[in-house]
C-alpha cells in the first residue's frame, strides 16, 4: 500500500532518464548516423539468431538422427529430387540445413570472438595500468614484450599459442577443450593494443589532481589505479574493443578454415567456409556462399558500428 502513491513518481522518473538519455549528444549522434542506425540493426538481429538458434532453426544440423544424405546437395528453394523437401538457403554434403549450420556455427563464432575480447581486454588494460603507473622495470618488461609481439602477425602468434596449448592438452580432452583453447590463443595475441592505449591515457591521467589528491589521503595504488584511473581511460577502450570483436571474429574464421580451430562436431562459421570451398567449383555455390555472406555482414557491421563509436566519443569533434 506504501508503495501505490509512489508508482506515478517512479514513472515520471524513469521517463525523464529516459528523455535525459535520448537527447544526449550520444544519443543524437547515433540517430542522426544512417550507417550505424543500420550497422546496429544489423548486429543485433545476428546476434539475437545466434542465441535463440535452437528456437529459430528449421532442423537440427549436428543430431545425426535427423540427417538424411538423400537430401544432400539441394538447392536453396529447390525440392529435392529424392525426398522434394525444400530448404532456404540448401544443403550441404551431408544433406544438413545451410541456415540452421549458420546459425548454430555463429553462435560458437561469437561466444569465442567476445570470451577472446574479454580476455584480451583483461590482460592488456591491467598491464597497461600497471606499466604506466609504477613505471621503472616493470614498465620496460611490459611494453618490449608488447612491441617483440608486434612483430609478428596476429594470426601467426594465435597459431602458435593454439598448437602449444593443444599440444599439452590430453588427446582425449581435445575435441572439448578446442573453443577454449581458441579463446586463449585470440586473447593472448590481442592484448597488446589494449596496453598500449591505456598505458598512454594512464600516463596523462597519473598527473592530474584528482589523481595527487587520492595519494595525499592515503590510497593505495591498487585502489588509485582501479576507482580513479580506470574509469576515466574506458572510452578508447571500449572503441578497442568493439573493433577487436570484429577482428577476432575473423582470426577464429581463419583458424578455423585452416583447420586448427573449432573442431567438426562444433562447427562455426570458418569451418563452414572450409567445408564450402571443397564444393565450389562444381556447382554447389550455396555451400560456401551463405556462410561468407554471413561471416561478411557481421564483421563489417560491428566494425562500422566500431568506426562510429571512435567519432562519437572523441570530444575534439563534438
Amino acid at each position: 500500500m506504501t508503495d501505490a502513491p509512489l508508482s506515478p513518481v517512479r514513472e515520471a522518473r524513469a521517463l525523464k532518464r529516459f528523455k535525459r538519455a535520448w537527447d544526449s549528444d550520444f544519443a543524437y549522434s547515433f540517430r542522426r548516423s544512417p550507417i550505424a542506425v543500420i550497422s546496429f540493426f544489423v548486429v543485433v538481429v545476428l546476434v539475437l539468431s545466434a542465441v535463440f538458434a535452437p528456437l529459430i532453426a528449421p532442423h537440427d544440423p549436428f543430431n545425426p538422427a535427423t540427417l538424411n544424405l538423400m537430401n544432400g546437395f539441394t538447392a536453396p528453394m529447390e525440392p529435392n529430387a529424392f525426398t522434394g523437401e525444400v530448404f532456404l538457403m540448401g544443403t550441404d554434403d551431408q544433406g544438413r540445413d545451410v541456415f540452421s549450420t549458420i546459425l548454430f556455427g555463429m553462435r560458437i563464432s561469437l561466444f569465442v570472438g567476445f570470451s577472446a575480447v574479454l580476455l584480451a581486454m583483461v590482460i592488456g588494460v591491467t598491464l597497461g595500468l600497471l606499466a604506466a603507473y609504477i613505471g621503472g622495470w616493470t614498465e620496460t618488461i611490459i611494453m618490449r614484450t608488447a612491441d617483440v609481439q608486434l612483430t609478428f602477425p596476429a594470426i601467426l602468434v594465435a597459431m602458435l599459442i593454439f598448437g602449444i596449448a593443444k599440444g599439452i592438452t590430453p588427446p582425449e580432452y581435445r575435441d572439448q577443450m578446442a573453443i577454449w583453447v581458441l579463446i586463449l590463443a585470440i586473447g593472448l595475441s590481442d592484448w597488446v593494443q589494449f596496453a598500449r592505449v591505456v598505458r598512454g591515457a594512464t600516463l596523462v591521467e597519473k598527473n592530474k589532481e584528482y589523481v595527487q589528491a587520492a595519494r595525499l589521503i592515503g590510497r593505495s595504488r591498487g585502489a588509485i589505479m582501479l576507482r580513479h584511473i580506470l574509469p576515466n581511460v574506458l572510452n578508447p577502450v571500449l572503441v578497442i574493443a568493439t573493433i577487436s570483436l570484429a577482428l577476432a571474429i575473423i582470426a577464429e574464421a581463419t583458424l578455423s578454415f585452416l583447420g586448427v580451430g573449432a573442431p567438426p562436431t562444433r562447427p562455426s562459421l570458418g569451418t563452414l567456409i572450409r567445408i564450402g570451398q571443397e564444393f565450389m567449383f562444381s556447382g554447389e555455390w550455396w555451400i560456401l556462399f551463405f556462410p561468407a555472406i554471413t561471416l561478411l555482414a557481421l564483421a563489417l557491421s560491428i566494425n562500422l558500428l566500431g568506426d562510429w563509436l571512435r567519432d562519437a566519443l572523441n570530444p575534439r569533434l563534438r
